[in-house]
């Protein structure tokens, strides 16, 4: 990893070059353009940005946040301690401008950039910092999944001056430091960070971002404007000081042909979730479609291990053989989207290809079934001591090709004799549903450029969706991985720990996420962060 600046090489900065190159990204990039590209020239200041989210935000903090729709707005108000870059995958300065890691992977030292204050006026200091950590493990994980998923065996914060914190962790904690590029972990004022959780979701949350909240209507929209007088972006943006637009208006257009509609006639200057269908149109207007790959979790159908059939790993086993996954990404998305191969997405940090394994056989799935004792029925679904093969699946209207998908994905598994029933839920019930483990499958993806998503998703002491006990050498491995110094090292333990998932058949893979927005050609400068969620500093209208 790179040292800011050079004056600063005294302080100990032991393995963080190992940390850098651990966290490459496997396939880089900030997404590709289609159509007509962008607006050429120099960036133009002023004017409002009109988004369409296709679902709606589900609270204004960003240490709450998960859903991809609700971070494309809490991104922007709040600034973190380093960033990483899309198409390197290495760190960079933003709050911090130089840091350092432990030998053993237990101490990181952070020293904060002079001059930053949020915006009610108060300056960033290393106690801003603590208190921001603090804060997020008092949210614990029911209210703060990912965050407090990062915070895994904190110590606490020490402020060795107005401009120096200390994190401690108990254990070794390698993945903290990519960790703190996350808007999850991204700084918030003191005033914010002492409310209570429900109250941090209300739209009154006070970052140092290059944009503020002006206005919060739960379920409805979001309104933010440029933050006068900032000055220390991250060294990843492509111009410093204040953002180029006044203005950002997140609005809620849940239906894809509306969303299209409004982009094409205007209405509108960017929208999530373009469908392959809704290319045409958008091109036609003159705009574009920007493709990203997400990093992390691929969609998938993770087992609650205790429920009916899925507590028997042949069964388990038998449905990854069972989906077409090609199919449900030529039927469905189109070319810019990749059938899952592992459990982990190929543009993720220590990403094995296990296409061998993941991939389509519908006869060896209903052998396995046979030997597991599953006989057909008289409608085709198979039946073992009176008992029928199936399970529901809950999911959100997340990603607008969900419940497509999983359309498809039943009419597969119905060929192989289960019987997978749909069960669509608001954000808010799936949440509720999860927390609770009420449910037999739960699908959704996880995004983070960094192969410790494994260990967020599947160690028993983590979310465990799958309602597991501790199991060798899973648990073993995700916890190896933290302490692994050496980037080889890690990402081999990373592609173990892949393969353990896929052996005990707690995620069933199906597609990787690609994020797909519709750009209007007036707009330039929307730019994907490492994480494939939007990042709005650089963004400007020709007027």
């Amino acid at each position: 990893m790179n040292r800011f600046p050079a004056a600063r090489a005294k302080r100990p900065l032991a393995m963080t070059g190992a940390l850098a190159a651990a966290l490459t990204l496997a396939a880089c990039g900030g997404g590709d353009a289609t159509g007509t590209g962008e607006p050429a020239g120099p960036p133009q200041a002023g004017g409002t940005l009109r988004y369409g989210l296709s679902s709606a935000p589900t609270c204004s903090d960003p240490a709450q946040s998960s859903t991809n729709q609700t971070i494309y707005v809490t991104r922007q108000i709040v600034d973190s301690l380093v960033d990483q870059d899309p198409d390197s995958g290495q760190l960079r300065p933003w709050l911090a401008d130089t840091w350092s890691v432990s030998q053993d992977a237990k101490q990181f030292t952070f020293h904060l950039k002079d001059g930053v204050t949020f915006s009610d006026g108060t300056p960033l200091t290393a106690d801003s910092v603590r208190r921001n950590l603090d804060s997020i493990v008092a949210l614990g994980g029911v209210k703060a999944p990912l965050a407090a998923s990062y915070l895994a065996g904190y110590a606490g914060s020490t402020v060795l001056d107005p401009r120096t914190v200390r994190v401690d962790f108990a254990a070794p904690n390698a993945q903290f430091l990519q960790a703190t590029s996350t808007p999850q972990l991204g700084i918030q004022s003191d005033a914010t960070v002492a409310k209570a959780a429900d109250d941090r979701c209300l739209g009154a949350n006070i970052g140092s971002g290059p944009f503020t909240y002006a206005e919060w209507k739960q379920g409805a929209s979001a309104t933010l404007t440029k933050r006068a007088g900032y000055a220390w972006g991250s060294a990843v943006f492509a111009t410093q000081g204040e953002a180029h637009l006044d203005k950002i208006v997140f609005t809620v257009v849940p239906e894809s042909g509306v969303r299209t509609g409004s982009l094409a006639s205007g209405q509108l200057d960017v929208v999530s979730d373009a469908l392959p269908q809704d290319i045409p149109q958008i091109e036609g207007g003159g705009g574009r479609v920007q493709f990203t790959a997400n990093p992390g979790i691929p969609f998938g159908l993770q087992a609650n291990v205790t429920r009916g059939p899925l507590r028997d790993p042949a069964v388990r086993a038998a449905l990854v053989a069972a989906i077409d996954r090609k199919e449900l990404v030529d039927t469905v998305l189109g070319p810019q989207f990749k059938p899952a191969s592992s459990v982990l997405a190929s543009r993720t940090p220590g990403y094995v290809d296990l296409s061998a394994r993941v991939k389509y056989d519908p006869d060896a799935a209903k052998k396995q079934l046979e030997q597991a004792g599953w006989a057909p029925g008289a409608d085709g679904i198979r039946v073992k001591d009176g008992q029928r093969l199936g399970a529901g699946v809950i999911f959100a209207p997340v990603f607008a090709a969900n419940q497509p998908i999983l359309e498809l994905t039943q009419q597969q598994l119905r060929a192989v004799g289960f019987d997978l029933r749909l069960e669509p839920l608001s954000v808010a019930e799936s949440t509720v549903r999860q927390n609770a483990k009420d449910f037999d499958f739960n699908y959704y993806n996880s995004t983070r450029a960094d192969g410790d998503i494994l260990r967020t998703t599947f160690a028993v002491d983590q979310r465990n969706l799958n309602a597991r006990g501790p199991a060798e050498p899973l648990d073993a491995l995700l916890s190896q991985q933290l302490a692994a110094t050496d980037p080889a090292a890690r990402s081999r333990i990373i592609g173990d720990a892949q393969t353990a998932v896929l052996d005990q058949g707690l995620w069933i893979p199906t597609i990787e996420l690609s994020q797909a927005i519709g750009v209007g050609k007036a707009v330039a400068g929307v730019r994907f962060e490492a994480s494939a969620r939007l990042q709005f500093h650089d963004t400007w209208l020709k007027r």
